[in-house]
């Protein structure tokens, strides 16, 4: 299972921390779940297995000008 950038939903308070952990302690045995974004709260870093920091070394919008797409980047 994805949540693709829901600690940005957190940060504009979408939603709370509470729920999201609640949801990962309700969720099946064996269901992996994958949290993005940037800026996780203390609590969910807490709460994860593995955590991970992605760090820009190269990107098509500052290499080539492009600029971003719907579907890809929003």
């Amino acid at each position: 299972m994805l949540l693709d950038e829901v600690n940005i939903a957190l940060k504009h308070g979408f939603l709370s921390v509470d729920q999201v952990l609640a949801g990962l302690a309700d969720k099946p045995p064996m269901t992996h779940v994958i949290l993005t974004g940037r800026g996780a709260p203390a609590a969910l870093i807490e709460a994860a297995d593995l955590v991970t920091e992605m760090t820009l070394v190269k990107h098509p919008f500052r290499e080539q000008g492009v600029k971003a797409q719907p579907g890809i980047e929003f």
